[in-house]
């Protein structure tokens, strides 16, 4: 009995432990800090207002998100760091943080715990569930008149370049309660990549459809390029995904995203018709369509016969081995590497796929990804503080040396790209290429492409082989510099068919977040979900099985789920 009241007492002490750190240090501040503050805002405008020093200091509090793998110099914390000096020096802004959680679940459950009591701290980076349960719950701030008037010139275009869609991610009955991720567009994009060598060396044009995909997929396994361990098409390997879903909305590596969408199937995304009615695009007929075809392809020794089971995917296309694969643009050049270091002729190549009657459908990533959001017991000048943390970061990003501490360690990290960046960063560097503009232009001018003055200023060493009108291939490229070839060929080859073909339809899905039964079914029916297609794709179970999901789906909670996404419509 003694060691149960034991238990119990000690149970108790850990909770209120944690609730206490989950509770913000920060008083209200003094009236004549926040007049102080008032009166040199009322001197400044624009951009000069958005990146103002306060004249006394503001203390912020937070809660804050720590990768396992990051770590800091001896002396430094997460509150001690060259991005927390930085902004005390240059704005009077100390940042203390309340408390850290490793990244992923365990952070997750910290700011569950902090939302459910009622202690947030001043600010904190969440996920989009959360976002939802602290603005139903009523512990948000408004920060609407706020972030327009503090928010910086950079950041308004981001905000605007997803026309309007940042903003309504987070606006509630007229009410901004967060400052957004933005993410770039393409993200979410898939496109085919293939050896370009290979198609030139059978005499093969390059594939527009899914029939063409077989047939170049068949000559593959016939003519064998990479020997007998030729895999015409990589799939999965085991910690992959047939294809994105609403709460992992950027492209899968290596999954099928682009081949259902050719087939104009949305598995994993709610799709709302013409006529409003909500659907889940895994239960479609067109979804049960392209998993038979998969199927089919998997049978014929098209796709590589150790999907899902596989330990890197990427390792295998970085043997050489590979003649396609399906995935995001940053894959030819950011993450397969290694394929040009084992092979520097290795002509990979990325295109659209097309439906039957020539059109390109595109499945497409959450606009936000994470959100800012401040506690409503904040003042003023807290707020106007986390808005500028906001601003700095996306204009002096570049700034740090990041070798040593790294950025995840900024202060409720957020990070902000123009919907757009990488097509727009396309063109510029083309017209960079083709003399219509210089380096020298871009130099020193403030932009929310705030890695475009640093690509356009190596462009043309790092691609001396461009000529106008001529596709880019790899023989292109100088890869002496190696971090730049990456960059270079991921955003003028791997993002060439989104910068320069017009997306015939693109699907958003309904939602991005979990309804109140989700929370306790989602993974369970996920998982079966998972389990079905893959078994089917590798031939462990017949087609038959896929009528057979669909069923006891909406039996064990599907249906409710649905009706759910439908009420939010």
């Amino acid at each position: 009995m003694l060691k149960r009241i034991l238990a119990v007492i000690l149970s108790l002490t850990m909770i209120i432990a944690a609730l206490s750190a989950c509770k913000s240090k920060s008083g209200p501040a003094s009236p004549s800090q926040d007049e102080s503050s008032e009166a040199v805002g009322n001197t400044l405008s624009g951009d000069d207002l958005a990146f103002q020093k306060f004249p006394e200091v503001v203390e912020v509090h937070i809660g804050q998100s720590v990768s396992a793998t990051d770590t800091l110099p001896e002396g430094k914390s997460v509150d001690n760091n060259q991005y927390t000096d930085y902004l005390l020096e240059n704005f009077n802004i100390k940042v203390v943080c309340d408390w850290t959680a490793a990244s992923g679940n365990d952070y997750q459950q910290k700011v569950a715990l902090c939302i459910a009591s009622n202690t947030l701290p001043d600010g904190m980076a969440v996920p989009r569930q959360y976002m939802l349960k602290a603005e139903k719950s009523g512990q948000l701030y408004d920060i609407s008149s706020l972030f327009q008037q503090y928010a910086s010139s950079q950041v308004k275009t981001v905000m605007d370049s997803t026309g309007g869609r940042a903003y309504e991610d987070v606006t509630f009955d007229s009410k901004q309660v967060a400052i957004p991720a933005v993410e770039v567009e393409t993200g979410g994009v898939q496109v085919l990549n293939i050896r370009q060598d290979w198609l030139d060396k059978y005499g093969l044009e390059v594939p527009r459809t899914l029939k063409d995909i077989e047939n170049v997929a068949k000559v593959f396994m016939e003519k064998k390029p990479a020997g007998e361990d030729t895999v015409a098409i990589a799939g999965p390997d085991k910690n992959g995904k047939c294809y994105s879903d609403f709460l992992d909305s950027g492209t899968t590596s290596c999954g099928f995203d682009l081949a259902f969408s050719a087939n104009d199937a949305y598995p994993g995304f709610w799709v709302t018709d013409e006529n409003n009615k909500v659907s889940y695009g895994s239960l479609s007929g067109n979804t049960r369509k392209t998993i038979e075809t998969l199927a089919d392809w998997y049978a014929k020794g098209y796709i590589d016969r150790e999907m899902g089971t596989r330990d890197s995917s990427i390792e295998l296309i970085n043997s050489g081995k590979v003649g396609m694969y399906f995935g995001a643009w940053w894959m030819p050049g950011y993450g397969t590497g290694d394929a040009y270091r084992n092979d520097p002729n290795a002509n990979w190549q990325s295109y659209p796929i097309y439906t039957d009657d020539n059109k390109w459908n595109v499945k497409m990533g959450s606009t936000t990804t994470g959100y800012t959001i401040m506690s409503k017991d904040c003042t003023k000048d807290q707020i106007k503080a986390m808005i500028i943390m906001s601003n700095v970061l996306l204009r002096d990003e570049s700034k740090f040396d990041v070798s040593e501490q790294p950025l995840g360690f900024w202060p409720i990290r957020n990070l902000m790209a123009p919907a757009d960046e990488c097509e727009y960063t396309y063109h510029e560097l083309i017209d960079v290429l083709d003399g219509k503009k210089k380096a020298e232009d871009y130099a020193g001018a403030s932009s929310a492409y705030k890695l475009l003055a640093s690509d356009v200023s190596v462009v043309k060493e790092t691609v001396p082989g461009y000529k106008t009108g001529k596709q880019l291939s790899v023989q292109d490229f100088n890869m002496d510099n190696f971090g730049n070839f990456q960059r270079m060929y991921s955003l003028l080859v791997g993002d060439r068919p989104y910068a320069t073909v017009p997306a015939d339809k693109k699907v958003y899905s309904t939602v991005y977040s979990q309804t109140k039964t989700m929370e306790s079914k989602w993974s369970n029916l996920k998982a079966m979900e998972d389990e079905v297609v893959m078994k089917i794709i590798t031939g462990k179970s017949g087609i038959d099985k896929f009528d057979e999901l669909v069923k006891n789906w909406k039996s064990e909670g599907g249906d409710t789920i649905t009706q759910e996404v439908q009420d939010l419509n």
